[in-house]
């Protein structure tokens, strides 16, 4: 079987160099190793996708001369399989709904952080600090039926226990330079949000949902994603699915040494391509022959 890869943006601004620099390496190693690319539009968030960041994104990477199969896989077509996941880890009792807003969950960690600092996850946010896993059923089955907003998390500590000893095999490079088999630790994001009441599905879900239904077996991607490799193995192995091999890629900077963003404008694809970049100079600003 020839190895499968992807790239996955979200169509919520404009592609950036960083976006050309991970398209082109996944675009290259297909080509490499006699593989496939697969395009996948990661539209879930509903409020901030927008049909001319899809179309634009399409317009960007033909003019840097990437191709890919058809059709497109666009995740807000495909909530049944988010749904499907999310009842197999709920059936495996590792699935709760928390109630508290954005804002009391703010006030919770000041509370909590009275007494010394409180615990957060890789990416710098604190640690869901509630008590919605004491709430008992019919609590929770009054506020739903409330019309009450909630986020469904996953039970991490309980999670855990059905999945000791957990890696990955890492073929690129962490932010520390990890690489071979890696040790993943998804204790440290705690309770992550797997889907909210308007919204079927996280990243976190989302994403090993759709690898294994496309048959993606090299992960290529970001070193901002590396940490959250952990939730993704752990969700791989509580629902069943395959493990795919990884390779986690430097990021592309801005001169400040920021990570670039969708509101960089001066590194974004359709400015170069506007200003008669070619597309041959943007493999060279990205540090590709």
């Amino acid at each position: 079987m020839p190895p499968v890869f992807r790239f996955a943006p979200s169509p919520n601004g404009f592609l950036h160099l960083g976006h050309a620099y991970s398209a082109l390496l996944n675009f290259d190693r297909a080509r490499e190793t006699g593989g496939r690319l697969l395009l996948r539009i990661e539209d879930i968030d509903a409020t901030r996708c927008r049909p001319e960041y899809e179309t634009a994104i399409y317009e960007d990477l033909a003019w840097l001369g990437i191709a890919w199969e058809r059709p497109v896989r666009r995740q807000s077509e495909h909530p049944a399989d988010y749904r499907a996941a999310l009842e197999k880890l709920s059936a495996l009792g590792l699935v709760y709904p928390a109630f508290e807003s954005r804002a009391e969950i703010a006030k919770l960690v000041a509370a909590r952080e009275a007494d010394g600092p409180w615990p957060r996850d890789p990416d710098g946010a604190p640690l869901y600090p509630g008590d919605a896993k004491s709430l008992s059923a019919d609590e929770r089955s009054q506020l739903i039926a409330s019309g009450a907003p909630y986020a469904l998390r996953l039970d991490m500590a309980a999670a855990c226990r059905g999945a000791a000893g957990l890696s990955w095999n890492e073929l690129g490079e962490g932010p520390d330079g990890e690489r071979g088999s890696v040790p993943a630790r998804p204790e440290v994001w705690g309770d992550v949000i797997l889907a909210r009441k308007e919204t079927p599905t996280s990243y976190h879900l989302s994403v090993i949902v759709d690898d294994a239904l496309q048959g993606v077996s090299e992960i290529v991607r970001g070193q901002d994603l590396f940490h959250a490799t952990s939730v993704h193995r752990l969700l791989q192995v509580l629902l069943g699915l395959p493990e795919p091999t990884y390779r986690h890629h430097r990021l592309i900077r801005d001169e400040a040494g920021r990570k670039l963003s969708k509101s960089s404008r001066s590194t974004g694809l359709r400015a170069l391509r506007a200003a008669g970049i070619a597309p041959a100079r943007v493999r060279q600003l990205v540090g590709l022959d």
